[in-house]
């Protein structure tokens, strides 16, 4: 068993020779609940079933605790990465949460913006057209829900 605590471990990498799958899960864990918000990993693990259980568990080890907690690049760039990925891949539900998870990881609109506006160029403007109609979305949805 790992002598890291899972903060430590899901800042400084969380795939150490030391680290037991659970070290792994836990810090991955940690990171999701920041990146994506405790509400959102509540919900998706409140909604898990016997179908869907090894596959929670394999996106909080393998996505979360395996790579977003390497410290190779910060979160932002991780954030910009996804973001361009999802765009390429038309994965709209999945990019407007990654967009909340940018903006929780220190992006501003308009840094998501630049981005979305560089996936016109390489992911094509039909995605960006659909990217920018996202995001608009889910700033109206965070607009509409802060307190006046």
């Amino acid at each position: 068993m790992s002598t890291s605590s899972p903060d430590s471990l899901a800042r400084n990498g969380a795939v150490q020779p030391d680290a037991t799958a659970q070290d792994i899960y836990d810090a991955g864990m940690v990171v999701r609940r920041e990146v994506l918000g405790a509400a959102h990993v509540d919900r998706a693990n409140a909604g898990k079933d016997s179908f869907t259980e090894d596959y929670q568990d394999m996106i909080t080890r393998i996505a979360w605790g395996g790579i977003w907690t390497r410290p190779g690049l910060n979160r932002q760039m991780r954030s910009a990465v996804t973001l361009t990925a999802l765009v390429a891949h038309g994965h709209w539900e999945e990019l407007a949460m990654h967009i909340r998870a940018a903006l929780n990881n220190g992006l501003s609109r308009d840094e998501i913006k630049e981005i979305l506006l560089q996936t016109a160029i390489y992911c094509s403007v039909p995605s960006a057209n659909s990217a920018f109609k996202t995001a608009q979305k889910v700033f109206a949805e965070i607009d509409a829900n802060e307190p006046n």
